[in-house]
């Protein structure tokens, strides 16, 4: 008796390794007419199917996310660039060691901003242990970009206190692995900026900026734009680092010139404590006190 096709066994397996194996041989794929349109990389890379290719960016975190529970997140942004203090410490070790005077300056500099990175994984304790006792759905997973810096920091946190974290990574020259504290089951890499942003504001219920470059700005602004416009739910939106946001942006000249309104500025939390930033959040949700 003839076995029936079964095409989620057997067709859709050959597909993709035909793909794996030129992967494997490092043979180029040739366009061809007569390959499935999903398992051929040409096609999918046209311009014309781009569409495609963001609605799948779209799809597979989001039901990912929601396969495992992840409806909560609190994002925590901020460079990349800084360390952690014991690599701090190492790194200027070695830089004396050199007697190399520039290089001194920069390690230095490492030293001094690598509170930054222990501050952001004490905040991240203190977020993963009010969920952890929670079940499921009421649960706050922390969620950073995946990367290296204030994002390792955030992510090691969570990981540290045995609960799960999220990141969302992005294709970059100097930033395309996940960093080893993010969930691997939980963690996504993104080519579209707009659909990765879209993500972090998807289940964002509140947002902890800390010091960063252009990339923590974009982020940074484009959620406080959505915010007080009203085209996203208001979340705390703080930011670490007292000293470093006043420096660089003076945000009472926005209100002098009238390009905002004084109530804008109540959408913005400063503090240099984890325990602040979490009791900023804890209250502007009335969460149980531990």
């Amino acid at each position: 008796m003839i076995q029936p096709h079964n095409l989620n066994e057997h067709t859709l397996a050959e597909v993709w390794a035909d793909v794996q194996a030129h992967v494997d041989a490092g043979i180029r794929m040739q366009p061809n007419a007569y390959r499935l349109a999903f398992s051929d990389p040409e096609f999918l890379m046209r311009r014309e199917t781009r569409g495609t290719r963001m609605q799948l960016e779209m799809l597979k975190p989001d039901l990912d996310q929601s396969e495992q529970g992840v409806e909560n997140t609190v994002v925590v942004f901020g460079s990349a660039r800084f360390l952690s203090p014991h690599d701090a410490e190492l790194a200027l070790t070695e830089a004396q060691a050199s007697g190399d005077k520039e290089r001194i300056a920069v390690a230095q500099r490492h030293v001094r901003n690598a509170v930054h990175y222990e501050h952001a994984r004490l905040f991240a304790h203190l977020v993963a242990g009010h969920s952890a006792r929670l079940p499921l759905k009421d649960r706050i997973f922390v969620c950073t970009g995946g990367g290296p810096g204030i994002m390792e920091a955030a992510n090691r946190g969570a990981h540290e206190m045995g609960v799960p974290t999220v990141g969302l990574n992005i294709t970059l020259p100097h930033e395309q692995s996940a960093n080893p504290f993010v969930t691997p089951t939980l963690s996504f890499k993104f080519h579209y900026f707009a659909l990765r942003k879209m993500h972090f504001m998807m289940r964002a219920k509140a947002m902890v900026a800390f010091p960063g470059g252009f990339g923590t700005l974009d982020e940074l602004f484009e959620i406080i734009t959505l915010v007080q416009t009203q085209k996203a739910t208001p979340i705390p939106i703080i930011l670490f680092g007292i000293d470093y946001w006043r420096r660089l942006i003076n945000f009472d000249v926005l209100v002098e010139e009238g390009v905002v309104s004084p109530q804008d500025m109540d959408l913005l939390t400063f503090t240099d404590d984890p325990q602040q930033a979490w009791e900023t959040i804890r209250a502007f949700y009335a969460l149980e006190v531990e």
